[in-house]
C-alpha cells in the first residue's frame, strides 16, 4: 500500500529497503534491534510515524541483516557489516549524503557511520539510543552480565508472544489488538536465535570513544521514563558529541511510534528543516474509497508482462474517468488498486460500482471497500486511521462487491441506496468490532 520493498547488495548479502516521500533531502532511518519494513505499516501508529517522515523528506528504510525481509545470516553481524549494509542501501537508491536516524540499537552504528563516513552524513540524529550496553564502574547505568543473562532467557522462552511490550510500549500494554500485532511483528522479524545473536553483539559494543570524533550537526532525543535504555545513555551521548542538541521528552515508551510520537517527530522536522510542523496534522472529513483487481496475479501469469501492463493501463483510464465523473480525487495507486477521496459518501458508493461496471468489459472483476472518517492530509496524500479502516474493509470484500462500513451506511440516508448486512467483524489492527454492509446493486 505504501512502498515497494527492493533488495540491495551488501557483498554476498541481500538486504530489504523500502523508499518514501520525495522531500529536498534524504533520511536513511536505521531501526533498532529487530524490525519489518512492511509490518511497520500494518499499525496504525507506525504508520503514521513514517508518513510524517516521509512528507518532509525522501525516507530511505531497511531491515538490518539477519532481522526482517533481509538474508539470514549465521554469524552475529558486526558494526563494521552493518555500515556496509547501510552504505550499500544508499548506494542502491543514489543517495550520496543523508541525514542518518538511528533508534536505539541503531544510534552506536549510525555514530560509528558518521564519524567514519562524515561526506556522505549531513546530520545526525539518535533516539534512545545507547553508546555502550553493558555495565561498567564508569557506566552504572548498563545491564549486569546477569541481567543480560536473564534477558537472553526471557527472549528464549517468550519471543514472539509479546511479553517484550510491558518494556518497550507499556503505554499500549492494555490495547489487546497491539499486543497482537506486536507479538506477530516479533515473530516476522527475527527468530529467538537470531535476536539472541543481536544481543550478544550488542553487549560487546562500547562507541564512547567514537563520540568526541563526530563532527556533523547531531540531535539526541530520550524519553525520560524510557525503561529499554536508561535517559542516563543519552545525556552522556549529547555531553560527549561536541555541539550536539539535547531534547529530553516525556513518556515511558522505548518505541518512538508509542506515546505523544507527534512531539518527537516535531523536533526531529525541526532540526531537519528548520520548520516545525505544528501539534496537529491538517485533519480533514473524507470518504475513503479502496478498490483492486480479484485474482492480479493470476492474470497476470496468465496474460504475460506486456498484455497485463496494457490491461492495467486501460483499467487505470477508466477508473479515473469515473474518479472525474463523481468528484472523486485519487490519493495513490499501488499496483492493481486504487486509494480515492470524496467529499460525500453516497457519490463514493455510486463510483465503486460505476468501476465495476466499467472495467467488467475488459474481464476483469474488482473488490471495493469504504469508510468515511477523520483523516489526517499529510503532504497531499490523506493518512491516518480512517484510512487503514477503508484498506481493512475493502480487504474484506467478495469479488464484485461494494462492501462498506456502518458509518458510511449512516451517512446516506434517504439516498435510496440499499444494503445487506454482513454481520459485526474485526478488523486486522483496528480496535473494536465494525459492522459490515454489503452494496445493494443500484441505477447510477
Amino acid at each position: 500500500m505504501y512502498a515497494e520493498t527492493r533488495y540491495a547488495k551488501s557483498c554476498d548479502v541481500h538486504i530489504a529497503y523500502q523508499v518514501t516521500g520525495s522531500g529536498p533531502f534524504d533520511l536513511v532511518f536505521v531501526p533498532g534491534f529487530v524490525s519489518h519494513v512492511e509490518l511497520q505499516w500494518e499499525d496504525p501508529r507506525w504508520a503514521h510515524f513514517l508518513t510524517r517522515l516521509g512528507s518532509f523528506c525522501r525516507l530511505i528504510r531497511f531491515d538490518k541483516r539477519g532481522t526482517g525481509l533481509s538474508d539470514r545470516v549465521g554469524s552475529i553481524p558486526t558494526l563494521e557489516e552493518r555500515m556496509d549494509d547501510a552504505r550499500a542501501v544508499m548506494d542502491a537508491v543514489g543517495s550520496n549524503r543523508a541525514a542518518l536516524l538511528g533508534i536505539s540499537e541503531g544510534g552506536p552504528m549510525c555514530a560509528l557511520f558518521a564519524a567514519t563516513y562524515p561526506e556522505r552524513t549531513s546530520t545526525l540524529i539518535m533516539y534512545g539510543a545507547m553508546a555502550r550496553y553493558a555495565w561498567a564502574p564508569d557506566h552504572p547505568w548498563g545491564r549486569t552480565r546477569e541481567e543480560f543473562e536473564r534477558r537472553l532467557k526471557a527472549v528464549e522462552q517468550t519471543w514472539g508472544m509479546g511479553a517484550d511490550l510491558t518494556m518497550f510500549a507499556p503505554s499500549l500494554v492494555n490495547d489487546d489488538s497491539y499486543r497482537k500485532w506486536w507479538a506477530t511483528y516479533e515473530r516476522a522479524a527475527a527468530s529467538p536465535g537470531a535476536v539472541m545473536a543481536v544481543l550478544q553483539m550488542n553487549w560487546g559494543i562500547d562507541a564512547r570513544p567514537v563520540l568526541p570524533a563526530i563532527r556533523v550537526p547531531t540531535l539526541v532525543l530520550h524519553r525520560t521514563g524510557d525503561r529499554v535504555v536508561k535517559v542516563e545513555q543519552g545525556r552522556l551521548i549529547a555531553e560527549r558529541i561536541p555541539g550536539a542538541k539535547y531534547v529530553e521528552l516525556p513518556g515511558d515508551d522505548h518505541v518512538p511510534s508509542a506515546g505523544d510520537a507527534d512531539t518527537l517527530l516535531d523536533e526531529i522536522e525541526e532540526f531537519l528543516t528548520g520548520v516545525r510542523h505544528g501539534p496537529e496534522p491538517d485533519r480533514v472529513l473524507a470518504t475513503v474509497l479502496f478498490t483492486d483487481i480479484v485474482g492480479a496475479t493470476e492474470r497476470a501469469a496468465e496474460l504475460g508482462d506486456r498484455r497485463w501492463r496494457e490491461l492495467i493501463a486501460r483499467h487505470h483510464a477508466l477508473v479515473r474517468k469515473q474518479l472525474e465523473r463523481y468528484h472523486g480525487r485519487e490519493i495513490d495507486t499501488a499496483g492493481d488498486g486504487f486509494l480515492a477521496a470524496f467529499d460525500g459518501p453516497a457519490r463514493a458508493i455510486r463510483c465503486a460500482g460505476a468501476i465495476g461496471d466499467a472495467v467488467g468489459p475488459l474481464g476483469i472483476r474488482i473488490r471495493a471497500g469504504l469508510h468515511t472518517g477523520e483523516c489526517e492530509v499529510i503532504g497531499g496524500k490523506l493518512g491516518g486511521i480512517a484510512v487503514h479502516i477503508g484498506a481493512r474493509v475493502a480487504a474484506l470484500a467478495a469479488p464484485d462487491e461494494v462492501l462498506v462500513s456502518s458509518t458510511v451506511k449512516d451517512l446516506v440516508a434517504g439516498s435510496g441506496l440499499r444494503f445487506q448486512d454482513r454481520g459485526v467483524c474485526s478488523l486486522r489492527g483496528v480496535p473494536g468490532e465494525w459492522r459490515l454492509f454489503a452494496v445493494e446493486r443500484v441505477e447510477r
